[in-house]
């Protein structure tokens, strides 16, 4: 039978946390492990500008007839200027709406197999646990580059020495803003330094811009991406509205491929058609048409976006202020400099797991925290649960 084939298949490593976080009875536990923002009470609201969308949406009652393949068109164009900038590089952008960053990521992943399936994609490391297996998943070698040294700083020397051995053709990982696991996002000095890398190399970039606004406002987080685009003669973008609509469960995103060769954007868009037929033909609307509401009239949503931010911002420097206070060492204090929703905290797989087990506190093996999962009145308890484990 084809079950007795069957193989023995480990699980995500990050829900399978989540389920034994959700099983654990004491009252004082913590969530840290997935990537959503809460607020004070520990709920992951709907924005009140999406309700006012979903309202307005839901009075209109449009057909829910099939859309087209490559999604809703309005969305698309609306996104590409958000993501891109009202600047020259928006002429070279062919974009279609996915299912998510993570369908962008693997769509992308399946038009690079289709075209130059003996590409590697070099990937951060530490960096978004999906990356590596959207791109194994379409066929392609990965190979990885450092990212954060042992000081909590971007290993810039490092990292461009792994690139010395990428060669013509690879294609370079980067992510947008608020690096996940990290915090840790490149001046823009070193992204001019990425994009000569990438021109010097032939290599291709390929920017994940799934924070966009969670960082600084968007167009100070987007300015490294459209640095490397405007300097690059063919590149990719994956981007999402989860985070930063709090669009997580409509799975609403992008996949952008940038060419100045215009001749070939129809043939591009066909490929890239082609190739979500073959896999979920067309992505649900209702996300994109809630994106698109907010994209059309952005000020209220940007000051919520804002609101959100400067959250996430305040319970860094809270966390940063507390661990300070309680003289932990100075690797442990850069989480207050760094951007977005995660931390790499400098603890082993093993205290990772005292955490757990001794203070109900779950993040991830490799130390990476949610900081936007954390509430004020938790800090003392996280904090005090770190010192007592790096004193042992």
């Amino acid at each position: 039978m084809m079950l007795d084939n069957m193989p023995i298949i480990n699980g995500d490593p990050l829900w399978a946390l989540l389920g034994r976080f959700r099983a654990d009875q004491r009252k004082h536990k913590i969530d840290l492990l997935v990537g959503v923002y809460r607020d004070e009470h520990g709920n992951t609201p709907v924005m009140k500008t999406v309700q006012d969308a979903e309202i307005h949406l839901a009075h209109q009652a449009h057909s829910k007839a099939y859309g087209m393949l490559s999604g809703n068109a309005n969305f698309n164009q609306q996104m590409a200027k958000f993501v891109l900038g009202d600047r020259p590089s928006l002429n070279n952008q062919c974009t279609m709406q996915t299912v998510g960053a993570s369908g962008a990521l693997r769509i992308i992943a399946d038009f690079i197999a289709t075209l130059s399936p003996d590409s590697t994609v070099w990937i951060s490391n530490p960096g978004y646990i999906n990356h590596r297996p959207l791109m194994e998943g379409a066929g392609l070698t990965v190979k990885t580059y450092p990212w954060q040294n042992k000081n909590g700083q971007l290993d810039i020397d490092a990292c461009f020495a792994a690139l010395e051995k990428a060669k013509e053709g690879d294609v370079l990982l980067l992510h947008a803003c608020c690096h996940n696991p990290t915090g840790i996002d490149p001046s823009l000095e070193q992204w001019q330094r990425f994009s000569d890398k990438c021109k010097q190399k032939n290599i291709v970039p390929f920017i994940d811009m799934a924070y966009q606004g969670f960082g600084d406002d968007p167009d100070t987080d987007a300015a490294g991406l459209r640095l490397i685009i405007e300097d690059a003669d063919f590149a990719f973008i994956a981007a999402s509205c989860s985070k930063n609509m709090g669009l997580y469960n409509e799975r609403t995103g992008i996949a952008t491929v940038m060419t100045t060769n215009h001749e070939r954007h129809a043939d591009i868009q066909t490929l890239l058609e082609t190739i979500t037929r073959a896999n979920y033909s067309m992505p649900p609307n209702h996300g994109a048409a809630v994106a698109s509401y907010l994209l059309d009239k952005p000020d209220d949503w940007l000051d919520e976006l804002a609101s959100y931010r400067d959250r996430v911002d305040t319970i860094r420097q809270a966390l940063g202020a507390a661990l300070k206070d309680r003289g932990a060492p100075a690797e442990f204090l850069d989480i207050s400099y760094q951007k977005g929703m995660f931390s790499l905290l400098p603890l082993t797989e093993n205290q990772m797991l005292l955490l757990q087990d001794e203070f109900a506190i779950y993040g991830m093996p490799n130390g990476r925290i949610n900081i936007a999962g954390l509430k004020m009145t938790e800090i003392p308890q996280l904090a005090d649960a770190i010192i007592s484990i790096i004193s042992r």
